[in-house]
């Protein structure tokens, strides 16, 4: 596999932000005035730096009609001078409302999927005038409720959550208070909620039928465990389209420990050595596929590969995929969010996306 491949999965570092050090530009504004402290400014620094109250420096930049004209422009030659930005989030929290805000909880931030059907939800929720927020649980069911706690606690004016946990219980109380929640790519357990999923079923049966078609018999399956809704699925896709061309399931050939390209790795290399190894592999999602790709570049004999979700350079690689349109799963997920925030006593959308098998010959022997 390139090495541009491997690159596209791996995790990108955090670099730091530096702070902001406000500073004090020449102004004919009259002198005396104390410089600001290190850090981004605040509303008592712009009064500071425009010789005004804290109230008349609201005031002003809020655009209420009662204000000097003079004032008016001291203030905002004070505010642009500091680089101060008017805090939305804490008046609109005073004035007793929520945000403009929609958070939306992922799994990876380094995983594509995500970030595509972060941009298609950021598409609709902005022609709303919101703006979504992303925080990721690192797909640890662990990490799921503090992060939606956090950004709970934000009053947001929805919730898109990819669920990780085997008990949503713990929001069901936030829904009754008001709070749209919508479940993304997987439904919530123990909670009802709308929810916005790929036919991973169906789509699963199709692509293992197209390397059963190809003339494969043994077929490996390597992902993530089945206790994960999206998996649980497609590995019932692939028993159903063995079992309708009558190939008996062999359980040695299911790897759910491939939950990243390292352990997919590792489970294609296990497959591979043993008396019987399979022809085949069905890879359960994009980051499983490039550990399979790994896993079979160096075998002697030509491995079949079909993978459930496209991703970037599969097609250049010849990769046959169970493709689906992650975009349009998340603007179908914000504008079901945008639609319970309008009326809250809307039925609940439980909405199931289609998949398209594409062949592009990884799929032959």
């Amino acid at each position: 596999m390139p090495d541009c491949v491997e690159r596209l999965f791996r995790k990108r570092s955090r670099v730091p932000i530096p702070r902001y050090i406000g500073l004090v530009t020449s102004m004919d504004m009259g002198s005396g005035h104390q410089a600001p402290r290190a850090g981004r400014a605040t509303v008592a620094d712009v009064a500071r730096l425009a010789d005004v109250s804290t109230k008349t420096v609201s005031r002003a930049l809020s655009g209420e009609p009662n204000v000097d004209p003079e004032t008016r422009a001291r203030v905002e030659r004070a505010a642009a001078a500091l680089r101060f930005r008017p805090n939305a989030l804490a008046r609109e929290l005073r004035l007793g409302g929520v945000t403009t805000t929609v958070g939306f909880v992922i799994g990876d931030l380094t995983n594509p999927f995500y970030m595509l059907v972060a941009a298609g939800a950021e598409r609709v929720l902005a022609r709303e005038g919101l703006t979504l927020m992303i925080a990721a649980t690192e797909d640890e069911p662990g990490n799921e409720a503090a992060v939606v706690g956090a950004m709970l606690d934000r009053r947001i004016r929805a919730l898109l959550l990819v669920p990780v946990s085997d008990d949503h219980g713990y929001i069901e109380g936030e829904r009754h208070l008001g709070t749209p929640i919508v479940a993304v790519d997987r439904p919530l357990a123990n909670a009802a909620s709308d929810s916005v999923v790929f036919d991973n079923r169906r789509g699963a049966r199709a692509g293992v039928q197209a390397l059963v078609a190809a003339g494969h018999r043994r077929v490996a399956f390597v992902g993530s465990e089945a206790s994960l809704f999206t998996h649980g699925q497609r590995i019932q896709g692939y028993r159903e389209a063995l079992e309708a061309h009558g190939i008996v399931v062999d359980p040695t050939l299911i790897r759910t420990d491939g939950r990243d390209a390292a352990s997919a790795e590792t489970a294609t290399r296990q497959l591979l050595a043993t008396d019987a190894p399979p022809t085949a592999v069905f890879a359960g999602n994009n980051r499983a596929a490039i550990g399979v790709l790994r896993g079979i570049r160096e075998h002697s004999a030509r491995i079949g590969l079909l993978v459930f979700d496209d991703f970037e350079l599969a097609e250049t690689l010849g990769v046959s995929v169970v493709a689906h349109d992650p975009q349009e799963m998340g603007e179908v997920a914000a504008r079901i969010a945008v639609s319970r925030i309008a009326d809250p006593m809307v039925p609940v959308e439980e909405v199931v996306l289609p998949t398209r098998l594409i062949l592009r010959g990884s799929e032959r022997p």
